[in-house]
């Protein structure tokens, strides 16, 4: 059990003695569960799932699926991914090919463009987020 511990501790790139300053569990919780003298209590194992952003049985090696289940049906698949690229493609050749966009009667440049566009990026994930969020049948939500 603690391997996998030590797996996301390199996964995330932080060391024992962070986690356990950003958690509140000692360093000595650490070490014994390393030693195998002592397996955390369910807080415990808690907190520290929390920080990883996992499941318990994830930590606890009892699942492969490292995903929190109130985050799993929340997160973006490939096939949304494809349609935000294909959405964000569409509305950035319609504002090129109507006329080019001003601001105040001045031309957009293309650093404002880029900007546009992550803008438009961000808006479709979100709105692509909440709306799974929204219509997600209730026996999946938390």
């Amino acid at each position: 059990m603690y391997e996998i511990f030590e797996e996301l501790l390199k996964k995330h790139n932080v060391t024992a003695y962070r986690v356990a300053k950003e958690t509140g569990i000692t360093t000595a919780t650490f070490t014994s569960w390393k030693q195998g003298k002592y397996t955390p209590k369910q807080d415990k194992l808690q907190k520290i799932a929390d920080y990883f952003g996992v499941t318990v049985d994830y930590l606890m090696g009892n699942s492969d699926n490292d995903i929190p289940k109130e985050n799993l049906y929340h997160t973006l698949t490939k096939k949304d991914e494809k349609d935000i690229a294909k959405k964000l493609e569409a509305m950035m050749n319609d504002l090129d090919s109507d006329s080019s966009l001003s601001f105040m009667g001045e031309p957009m440049d293309e650093e404002d463009r880029e900007l546009l566009r992550i803008s438009l990026e961000n808006t479709l994930r979100m709105s692509r987020e909440m709306a799974k969020k929204k219509f997600t049948p209730k026996k999946y939500r938390k």
